[in-house]
């Protein structure tokens, strides 16, 4: 192993005992990093019972899992995982340490930040190493691409969401090494679960659709926007927005596509009146079919896409619907 460098941590989540999807996709792509900097590549689990947990992280590539079984940890705390991190990451010096763009990673990551005087880049949508081997983020800002590195400040950090970077293969030879983690006396507990309230999803998830439409703020008003809503209930697509779909109120938050919300992978994306500025479009990942449906023929989203309808939403999606409607019915009489 490299002495020059030290390893690669991933923070793994977990959600009653299932590792997130965003969790093995950093892993695999952090066994990429960890290679090229021939170091070992290391997680860091909360979990009780945690042995199927370990399986997925090991056959993902990690090398060492740092567990922590105690009580204390059972439950997300922001104060007590910073402490825990931070205190094991000043012994342990990792190079690179990353974490899920999750409601829990975009609270944690700064914390740890913080507590380590290291630097953060958050909502990457690429991770890699240049020539002098330091890791180099990309992330989406003032309608480009930027490039951020940390050439002094370890570790050095980034937050990703889930589906900027495929699953990784499962090899189930794989063994790791198991550390456990010890909870020091005295840590706060001014914040304590009391319950935990699931709720349930609504309609189809977008990070795993196969069809989604998208719409913006070209739906104008919340009349228009039930059509949008109509026509993803036609194709039994997942619902997404924009920005302004959201400050309208015309839809919520984590409905949001794009570098501050979700990250989609469908075989049919449809925009439907957004312009198609870059901090949306890249939240759509290899999308083989996109269509756009905008009255602007200069619109951006219209060099993004295979198929673009210069029309007004307004008027294009309700005849949209009515079509789907009338086909709908002769593949029922045929």
């Amino acid at each position: 192993m490299n002495e020059a460098f030290g390893p690669v941590w991933v923070i793994a989540e977990q959600i009653d005992g299932a590792i997130l999807p965003v969790t093995l996709q950093l892993i695999g792509h952090a066994r990429k990093l960890a290679d090229e900097l021939d170091v070992p590549l290391e997680a860091i689990l909360f979990r009780e019972s945690p042995e199927r947990e370990i399986a997925q992280l090991t056959a993902s590539g990690a090398d060492q899992v740092y567990l922590g079984t105690a009580p204390e940890l059972a439950a997300y705390h922001p104060e007590i995982y910073t402490d825990v991190i931070t205190n094991l990451a000043k012994e342990a010096q990792p190079e690179i340490l990353l974490l899920g763009s999750t409601s829990m990673g975009r609270e944690l990551a700064p914390l740890i930040a913080a507590g380590l005087g290291a630097g953060l880049t958050a909502h990457c949508i690429d991770l890699k190493l240049n020539e002098e081997r330091i890791l180099e983020a990309r992330v989406p800002a003032y309608g480009v691409l930027l490039s951020i590195v940390c050439p002094e400040k370890r570790p050095q950090m980034a937050t990703v969401a889930q589906g900027v970077f495929p699953d990784p293969d499962q090899e189930r030879g794989r063994t790791s090494k198991i550390v456990a983690l010890d909870v020091p006396a005295g840590l706060s507990q001014r914040i304590q679960t009391v319950e935990v309230v699931r709720k349930e999803p609504e309609g189809v998830d977008l990070e795993t659709a196969s069809v989604v439409v998208a719409g913006g703020a070209g739906a104008v008003d919340l009349q228009g926007w039930r059509r949008i809503e109509e026509l993803a209930g036609e194709l039994h697509a997942a619902l997404g927005s924009t920005r302004p779909a959201v400050d309208e109120g015309w839809i919520e938050l984590d409905t949001m596509i794009g570098q501050s919300g979700k990250m989609v992978s469908p075989n049919l994306y449809i925009g439907v009146g957004l312009s198609g500025e870059l901090q949306h479009m890249v939240g759509i990942l290899g999308s083989p079919t996109m269509v756009a449906i905008n009255n602007d023929p200069k619109a951006p989203v219209f060099e993004q896409v295979d198929v673009g309808i210069v029309e007004d939403c307004r008027e294009f999606v309700p005849l949209l619907i009515e079509k789907l409607k009338e086909f709908k019915q002769k593949e029922k009489t045929h």
